[in-house]
């Protein structure tokens, strides 16, 4: 079982994950997760803390010589903003003025803040705000990064970019490898130039206007096996695990696999994919002429590409704040803000290839086991070796 925790607050000192389950001997140099972090701070839309954040992980646990020892892995990631938050944030005992100046008591709509204060009995907000805020997501990557590389050794893939934002929609239909190559060279990684064109223009108008924007993003994996996943148990089913995954990024609202929301608006011939056999230089056998289902049947993956998308609210955070309610006096307010960006869907799009990443990982391990990664690519080879049999 491949699995992690995260900690830290958003401007505290720094944040923290731990990633348990990892086979022994999977290559990883800090700067291939770096990367990750890094794209995760870009974007047309970001805010003034990107500009702050330098995201680098240091190694504190589970890896040695450049490969993972079967431990687990432990990173840490400073926060720089640390600096300017200290006496606010500080862990020790504190009830100075300066503090209780600074609580937050007027929670922002659609922000975990009301319910998170309610749920705690918590008279500053600023306690709830500071773990619910998508700074968090840095850690998620930095899990990711590793799984993105399990997933390399073993032959598979992940593409993400955005498909709307804004009310902007690309009308690309690109390939996986157009993914890869076109989203890095986005702005608002969008392979379509003239969508892009089109949402950073309305990222300039929101920010003008002191709003903000959502958007769509969708993650793409090629080279899964069949039979990921299981169609036994409603918790083991790979659809609803990445579902999960993807619901959990903060401002996520909506999920779809493949045609998604569009197959019930079909009928059944027009929405499931037909099945042939046929033998290929890259692959032999089953295969469907259509992939509507995204690559996953019966809550397993069929061996055709991942397709997933995730809706993205806009963030609650806004430069004109709606109205609210002080949680001291019940009085009608304005909400607090707090500095943010504009839009997050771009950053957003690494966050769930992230998270996918560490999905798609877990299930594979779940399949084929191994506590070095040379004993996983035997199992692995040798259930493609059989498949090609059936």
């Amino acid at each position: 079982m491949l699995r992690y925790l995260t900690a830290g607050e958003s401007h505290g000192p720094g944040l923290t994950v731990i990633v348990e389950g990892l086979p022994a001997g999977v290559p990883v140099k800090a700067e291939q997760v770096d990367f990750w972090l890094a794209e995760r701070q870009k974007g047309y839309g970001r805010g003034g803390r990107m500009a702050i954040e330098k995201d680098r992980v240091r190694i504190t646990g589970g890896i040695r010589s450049g490969r993972t020892l079967g431990s687990p892995v432990s990173f840490w990631v400073e926060n720089r903003d640390w600096a300017n938050w200290t006496k606010i944030m500080d862990p020790a005992a504190n009830s100075g003025s300066h503090v209780k100046a600074v609580s937050i008591t007027r929670p922002r709509p659609g922000h975990a803040d009301l319910a998170g204060g309610l749920k705690y009995g918590l008279t500053d907000l600023r306690d709830v705000l500071e773990r619910a805020s998508a700074r968090e997501t840095t850690m998620r990557v930095a899990a990711g990064g590793l799984a993105l590389r399990l997933l390399e050794e073993l032959g598979i893939r992940l593409g993400a970019h955005v498909v709307r934002l804004g009310g902007v929609a690309s009308k690309a239909a690109p390939s996986f490898d157009q993914i890869v190559k076109k989203s890095f060279e986005s702005e608002v990684r969008c392979v379509d130039p003239r969508a892009s064109e089109a949402m950073i223009r309305r990222i300039k108008k929101a920010k003008a206007d002191g709003d903000s924007l959502g958007g769509v993003f969708e993650v793409r994996a090629l080279g899964l096996p069949p039979g990921l996943g299981s169609h036994v148990q409603w918790d083991r089913k790979a659809d609803a695990r990445l579902g999960r995954a993807l619901l959990s990024i903060q401002s996520v609202k909506g999920v779809e696999v493949g045609l998604g929301f569009g197959s019930a608006e079909r009928p059944g011939s027009q929405v499931h994919d037909e099945i042939a056999y046929k033998a290929r230089p890259q692959r032999d056998g089953y295969q469907h002429l259509t992939n509507n289902a995204g690559g996953i049947e019966g809550g397993m993956t069929n061996g055709e590409e991942l397709v997933l998308r995730a809706a993205m609210k806009p963030i609650p955070t806004l430069l004109k704040p709606l109205r609210s309610v002080d949680m001291a006096d019940h009085q009608s307010y304005r909400a607090k803000y707090e500095r943010s960006d504009v839009c997050t869907v771009p950053a957003g799009a690494v966050v769930g290839l992230c998270v996918v990443a560490v999905e798609l990982a877990d299930l594979m391990l779940e399949k084929f086991g191994g506590d070095s990664l040379g004993e996983t690519k035997r199992n692995l080879g040798a259930y493609l070796k059989e498949l090609k049999r059936r």
